[in-house]
């Protein structure tokens, strides 16, 4: 065989060889990528009800705190009220 032949086959073999072994690793990667997105994706979805919960627990404490606030301050008006006509209470200790 000459060598312009066996040149030519060899190239004939990388010519389909080459893009198969590339197509393949392209497939594979493409699944690979795949996966990993929608894995990404549940994470992501995770984390946004994760901060939705924590934003609500955070607006329920602050409700919380500003109604304990209003509480506390209702309660010394009226321990100031009923105090106000108590000899005992005026005097200094």
């Amino acid at each position: 065989m000459s060598k312009e032949k066996l040149l030519s086959i060899a190239l004939l073999i990388v010519g389909f060889v080459f893009p198969i072994y590339f197509g393949y690793n392209n497939y594979q990667e493409k699944k690979r990528l795949k996966t990993a997105n929608a894995e990404l994706t549940n994470q992501i979805n995770l984390l946004e009800q994760t901060i939705s919960r924590n934003n609500q627990i955070i607006a329920d404490n602050e409700l919380s705190k500003r109604e304990l606030e209003n509480q506390s301050l209702e309660r010394q008006e009226q321990i100031n009220e009923q105090l106000k006509d108590n000899d005992c209470a005026k005097q200094f200790v």
